[in-house]
């Protein structure tokens, strides 16, 4: 039986979410065909050939990108049996019913594709039962990754003297023991957290050294959520591959709490932390439980400099209770932490977004801007109270784009983005001189996930 799992949208990285379950299914008997969407074109001749055919969506984007694919699938195999299977599954089971889906899988979600798949294979019909997230803890395989691109026509480690380094993906864990409001893991894992087995990450790894890896990034949602499982990981990784480097992700409450492991995650490889900050000040960290103060973060900055580790922090810099004076004063602490090269300019224009599920939805800080949700945009609709601000986004997220565009470095894009925000206010203070810093380490397809998917995302469609 023929089977095609699809991605649309991998924040650059060969899709773990398709090789993954490739191996499980090809173990199964399952003739299957990956496309990633992101690179490849969808093949009709595939779709047509197959019983099931499975859309990985691990985040918004993605999860837009595949509600406008769907129904052309529908509509070149109207017998296919469509699944919808990762982060953003079950939170938009009723939207992804209704263009075509039968089965929707949240968590955990190898298994349920391969009970799925017998059950067509056999030639009876999938049972739906009213369980959308599986958090079983599963025995990993190694993943497959066959049929995908080469892991060299991904995104690349942008290193510090110019070159570019081709750059392999790989999760340690999934899931999350945090709850922050804001954050797309915790309506399906609420709290849970599930470990890859060691010996399944690191031979994993070996096999995209093998393809020409030289950097892996490590996608899980926080690495040191099992710290003594991420350190042995990264341990072996050392020994068995010296020379290779590697990037993770870490709250800062937990590069304060694990302060001791910061010089061992530089020893055995670490070339920068990406640490989702979201805020400088209390008030928005109190409001997204984010776990950490601002002071905390100002120690971690000093911590992972002392550790000769470069953070790479991103924000949410506008929502509902953003003012133009506090946006300016972000752009202030970032400037005096001497972060601007470490700061992806995106991540200066993001607005918070919404999902179906977000612990955000009932706060009292959205009452007054939270509209309805959109089924289309997959997401609660919100308007500033004040219309400066929203209007202060679009000029960044512009001024981002164009900059990008362009070609100009991290810290031309910041100094055009600190000119808006001080028009805004009414000011026309200078931006403060910073010492010059050594280039910054930084993936070539920067880290986020937006509201509206872009021309580029949409190459494929």
């Amino acid at each position: 039986m023929h089977v095609v799992l699809a991605s649309t949208y991998d924040l650059g990285h060969q899709p773990l979410g398709l090789s993954s379950p490739a191996a499980w299914l090809r173990d199964a008997g399952a003739t299957v065909r990956c496309l990633d969407l992101s690179l490849d074109r969808l093949d009709e001749d595939a779709i047509k050939q197959a019983t099931l055919v499975a859309f990985h969506v691990p985040m918004h984007t993605a999860t837009r990108l595949a509600s406008e694919i769907i129904p052309k699938v529908r509509a070149m195999n109207p017998t296919a049996h469509i699944a919808a299977y990762g982060l953003y599954a079950s939170v938009n089971e009723d939207h992804l019913r209704s263009i075509g889906v039968s089965t929707v899988i949240g968590g955990e979600y190898e298994a349920v594709l391969v009970g799925v798949y017998e059950a067509l294979a056999a030639g009876g019909d999938v049972v739906r039962n009213g369980a959308t997230v599986h958090l079983d803890k599963l025995q990993f395989r190694l993943p497959d990754r066959g049929g995908l691109p080469d892991v060299s026509a991904y995104g690349k480690l942008r290193a510090v003297d110019g070159r570019e380094i081709v750059a392999g993906y790989t999760e340690a864990s999934r899931g999350c023991k945090h709850r922050c409001r804001h954050c797309p893991v915790v309506p399906v894992y609420n709290g849970a957290f599930r470990v890859v087995q060691r010996d399944v990450v690191l031979d994993d790894i070996a096999q995209q050294v093998a393809a020409g890896a030289r950097h892996i990034s490590f996608g899980d949602p926080d690495f040191l959520n099992g710290p003594r499982h991420a350190m042995a990981v990264v341990t072996a990784l050392h020994e068995r591959f010296p020379d290779l480097t590697y990037d993770a992700t870490i709250k800062v409450e937990h590069l304060l709490r694990h302060r001791d492991l910061l010089a061992d995650l530089k020893q055995t490889g670490c070339l920068f932390v990406t640490t989702a900050v979201e805020a400088l000040d209390d008030v928005s960290l109190e409001i997204l439980d984010k776990g950490h103060t601002r002071a905390d973060l100002v120690e971690a900055v000093a911590l992972a400099r002392e550790a000769g580790l470069t953070l790479s922090p991103t924000f949410v810099p506008f929502a509902p209770w953003t003012t133009l004076e506090g946006y300016a004063a972000l752009l202030e602490d970032i400037a005096a932490l001497r972060l601007v090269g470490n700061v992806a300019p995106i991540q200066l224009a993001i607005r918070l977004l919404v999902p179906r599920g977000s612990l955000l939805v009932d706060h009292p800080a959205m009452k007054d801007a939270l509209g309805a949700f959109d089924p289309a945009g997959l997401s609660y609709q919100w308007r500033h109270p004040d219309p400066r601000v929203d209007a202060l986004q679009q000029g960044v997220q512009r001024t981002v784009e164009e900059s990008e565009a362009a070609g100009e470095p991290r810290e031309a894009a910041f100094a055009r983005v600190w000119s808006l925000a001080q028009r805004a206010v009414g000011h026309d203070r200078p931006l403060p001189a910073f010492p010059a810093v050594a280039a910054i380490p930084h993936m070539s397809e920067p880290w986020y996930c937006c509201a509206e998917p872009t021309d580029l995302q949409r190459n494929a469609i």
